[in-house]
């Protein structure tokens, strides 16, 4: 068993192999007061599966508090149909509902659609099989591709592309349709994901993709063919609210390291990055120099810049001295998340301890630069003292990276993610 893997740490990804009378998918329907479509709806959702899915399947309703007559439908179609099961919440919210059936069941993947099947059945299989296979993670039907066909009117289409350029825009999020009511994810995933997503309501899956991309997961994306229920139930100015307040929440947890991703950074599986490094390469490095030199070339901006706004009111060594600590404290920050990948609190102040020590090299040779300059000529030109202090940051800046790389924030060795077998 793996002693050095991070607790949490998802298992590789694996075909799934159907084991005898267990449901491979499990389609989740939520649904609350839809005594009028629920049994048309259900029925043509298993006609389908059963005349394409190749493997076992289950359909599970799960009736948020409903007042009509849905949890009578829901037993006739238990009753009537193979594979259908319905369960009761005294409460409503999508995100409610699909936390618990997901969380209860025991199908390796697990998916959920609207069930007015706005989205085209037809979309359900290239849906599933990239999970079922191990190639991804997570999978979303997406209305804004280019192949996609989508009849709604003008009103949704506004909204449903200015929220999702707005998660773009504050979340940085890389997939493209948020919103779209058919999506999968496989268990394993699930299990890890689900106690760290807060919302209970429509927010829910936006907030389980934006964490799962954040912590580095494959997401497969499929272009549906989607047609606009006119009798669609969702009141689109609350669910507006609810979703702006979700966005401003996450990201707000995201900014200050609040999620715990680091145990989730990257993706499982056959990655190239978990592979045995070839003899004599260091794939990372490169990757590593880039950042790190990006990184350098705005913190020397902002160390320049400081220094130039401290110097009018000071001498040159206090300038230094300031503009480096607090230039210094920002670099360490950045190349933690950005160049070396480390996320989260865990360690978050020994870093900046060890960042000081760095810095505290880079304030003697650049203090000792200004010193020799100042020993050199009485009173050196402002762009002499920029000129000499460039030399030396240029000089430090090798050494910080070389430290960094060795001390601050070393590779670790052995801490692969377990395979299923360690796990055990």
């Amino acid at each position: 068993m793996s002693t050095d893997a991070s607790p949490g740490a998802l298992p590789a990804r694996a075909h799934l192999a159907p084991l005898p009378g267990e449901p491979v998918l499990d389609v989740v329907v939520p649904v609350f007061n839809e005594e009028k479509d629920l049994d048309r709806c259900v029925r043509r959702l298993h006609e389908h599966l059963t005349r394409t899915f190749p493997y076992p399947f289950r359909i599970t309703v799960a009736d948020n508090a409903s007042t009509d007559r849905t949890p009578e439908v829901a037993a006739g179609l238990v009753t009537a149909l193979e594979g259908v099961r319905s369960t009761r919440l005294e409460a409503k919210g999508r995100g409610r509902a699909l936390r618990t059936v997901w969380s209860g069941s025991d199908a390796p993947v697990l998916a959920y659609m609207d069930v007015d099947l706005s989205t085209d059945l037809n979309a359900l299989l290239p849906l599933v099989a990239p999970l079922i296979s191990g190639h991804s993670d997570l999978a979303i039907g997406t209305r804004l591709a280019r192949s996609s066909r989508v009849v709604r009117g003008a009103k949704r289409e506004f909204v449903s592309r200015a929220y999702n350029l707005l998660l773009r825009s504050s979340l940085a999020a890389g997939f493209s349709d948020a919103q779209c009511g058919f999506k999968a994810i496989r268990r394993d995933v699930a299990e890890r994901l689900l106690p760290l997503v807060e919302d209970s309501g429509w927010f829910f899956d936006t907030e389980l993709l934006v964490l799962a991309e954040r912590a580095g997961l494959r997401i497969h994306e499929v272009p549906v063919d989607w047609v606009d229920d006119p009798d669609s139930t969702v009141h689109i100015a609350r669910t507006a609210a609810e979703d702006l307040k979700g966005v401003w929440r996450v990201g707000r947890a995201l900014a200050v390291g609040a999620l715990p991703l680091d145990r989730l950074a990257r993706p499982f599986g056959d990655d190239p990055r978990d592979r045995g490094a070839l003899p004599g390469v260091d794939g990372g490095l490169a990757r590593q120099l880039l950042g790190f030199c990006a990184v350098g070339v705005l913190s020397t901006l902002l160390y320049l810049l400081l220094y130039s706004a401290i110097r009018t009111g000071t001498g040159p060594q206090a300038a230094n001295a300031v503009a480096l600590l607090l230039s210094a404290v920002a670099n360490t920050a950045a190349n933690r998340r950005l160049t070396f990948g480390v996320r989260g609190r865990d360690r978050a102040v020994r870093h900046q301890a060890q960042g000081l020590v760095v810095f505290a090299i880079g304030l003697t040779l650049t203090s000792g630069s200004l010193a020799a300059l100042t020993a050199a000529t009485d009173r050196p030109a402002h762009g002499t003292e920029l000129a000499v202090l460039i030399t030396a940051n240029l000089a430090a800046t090798v050494l910080r990276f070389l430290l960094f790389r060795a001390w601050v924030f070393p590779e670790r060795r052995g801490s692969a993610i377990p395979t299923p077998k360690d796990s055990r």
